[in-house]
């Protein structure tokens, strides 16, 4: 196939894009390295199935001529860090949802078969229901990047119904792992480098969440595409994480080991009942059993996710 992805050149879309070179398809990327890097996609640059362009995709231009003689679209393009929320949630709205319509306008024109779009557990908020399933209601996102994506979801929904092309959402729990650059165990590692006799851990270190490696995630994102393609469904959805979690405190403690440390540990209590920061959700565990059903499963369970991302990372 010939796909685009958007933000191809991050954490989670260089991985898809090393996966879907090597199945033989045409790839193009476009990004506008502002969370991403070249070096993520170095090794395909002169291939002659894949192009890479530098753009940014507020500007409707940009995703106009992107989406030209594409069947699939992969959109992984946004900003990728939840906290921001609280200081500029005008900058969420735009590299999310306003880039997401952008995209979409220019799909509904184009040739475009399929869109797959990344969207976070976050959209459930404080879920009731753990672990929490995709038909889970009302969806209450407490931060403004789980608003964001939800708008996301809601807008591809309704053009996706409208305009005759076909939509795959996944639900994503905590991805991790080489090339990230943002996250709680990247942030261990960089404070530990600095200070190797103390840890601050924001919160009061019991937020307990699901982690999924990106190569699982990237794995079960084709094998349900594949699912998907061969359905009836004009729009789906599926969460895509782990059937176990892990609390704040463990992972500060797997970092510590694999680095050979033991530091003190700080913890700051963080806001409202030990929270991380302003919409943190605490706990999260998504309910996998419909991505289980096609036939996925993840590798590495949440534990084995964080050890193998540390070492990854160091």
């Amino acid at each position: 196939m010939k796909i685009l992805i958007t933000g191809g050149a991050g954490f989670i879309g260089s991985h898809l894009v090393d996966r879907l070179m090597l199945h033989g398809h045409e790839v193009r990327v476009l990004d506008d390295l502002s969370a991403g890097s070249t070096e993520n996609i170095e090794r395909w640059l002169d291939n002659e199935r894949f192009e890479f362009v530098r753009g940014d995709m507020r500007d409707p231009d940009v995703s106009e001529e992107a989406v030209e003689g594409m069947e699939a679209v992969f959109h992984l393009a946004a900003n990728p860090e939840v906290r921001i929320g609280s200081q500029s949630p005008e900058l969420l709205y735009e590299t999310n949802v306003g880039v997401t319509h952008n995209l979409l306008e220019a799909v509904k024109g184009s040739d475009v078969k399929y869109l797959v779009f990344t969207s976070s557990s976050t959209i459930y908020g404080e879920a009731d229901v753990i672990p929490t399933p995709e038909d889970y209601a009302p969806l209450e996102p407490i931060s403004v990047y789980g608003g964001a994506k939800l708008a996301a979801e809601a807008l591809i929904s309704g053009y996706a119904h409208t305009f005759g092309f076909r939509a795959l959402i996944f639900r994503l729990a905590n991805i991790i792992g080489e090339r990230s650059n943002h996250g709680v165990i990247y942030d261990f590692i960089n404070k530990l480098r600095k200070n190797p006799e103390e840890l601050e851990i924001l919160g009061d270190g019991t937020q307990r969440k699901s982690y999924l490696h990106v190569s699982d995630t990237v794995e079960g994102m084709l094998h349900i595409f594949e699912h998907f393609r061969g359905s009836d469904k004009t729009v789906d959805f599926y969460n895509l994480g782990n059937d176990d979690w892990v609390t704040v405190l463990e992972i500060a403690e797997i970092v510590s080991n694999e680095m050979g440390l033991s530091p003190e540990f700080n913890f700051t209590g963080g806001v409202d009942g030990g929270r991380g920061w302003k919409g943190d959700v605490k706990f999260m565990r998504l309910d996998i059993k419909k991505a289980k059903n096609t036939g996925w499963r993840p590798g590495l369970s949440s534990y084995g996710a964080v050890s193998r991302t540390v070492r990854e990372l160091l």
